[in-house]
């Protein structure tokens, strides 16, 4: 193993959005038992130190392939097309308008049914992007094109993120 090695060389599998879930699973908890820090308990500080980095290398690569959004991600960058969703926000208008329709629903939202409306869109949104993810990387190899989608799915995870905090204020 390498630690310079891509998530995907780690955890021997193909550069593709898509994944067996399951095997990432099974090979995680596999690559984990073969540098498990207490294995080195007997060669010394400096052995566990390795095996440490190493673990940690591990599981930050597995984070990083079990999360769809993460994945997406990793394969732009991987591919010469970075997201810098710091730097870069430019979306296509229709989009926008749509996320400050869907807010805006958010912000007025009083009742559980209405929330789960607007959940309901974005979950639907969210799954749609996903498909298109995998066409654009896994098929065509667009990465300009992924790239747009994963920044479109990072203001969609927002959404997520904010519907859940919404559904708590409306349960208290």
């Amino acid at each position: 193993m390498n630690l310079q090695s891509t998530d995907f060389e780690l955890f021997g599998v193909a550069p593709r959005f898509t994944q067996d879930l399951a095997y990432l699973d099974a090979r995680w908890k596999e690559l984990q038992r073969q540098v498990h820090p207490d294995k080195f308990a007997t060669q010394g500080a400096a052995a566990q130190r390795v095996a440490m980095q190493w673990s940690a290398r591990i599981n930050e690569a597995y984070r990083r392939l079990k999360n769809p959004l993460k994945r997406a991600a990793y394969l732009c960058e991987l591919n010469g097309s970075p997201i810098e969703a710091e730097n870069n926000t430019a979306m296509p208008a229709a989009f926008l308008m749509q996320q400050m329709e869907l807010r805006e629903g958010l912000d007025d939202a009083s009742t559980p049914e209405e929330l789960a409306q607007i959940a309901s869109l974005s979950e639907s949104m969210w799954s749609q992007a996903l498909v298109d993810i995998e066409r654009q990387a896994d098929l065509e190899q667009d990465w300009p094109a992924a790239t747009q989608t994963v920044r479109a799915l990072m203001f969609l995870e927002k959404l997520a993120s904010d519907i859940s905090r919404k559904r708590e204020t409306l349960a208290a």
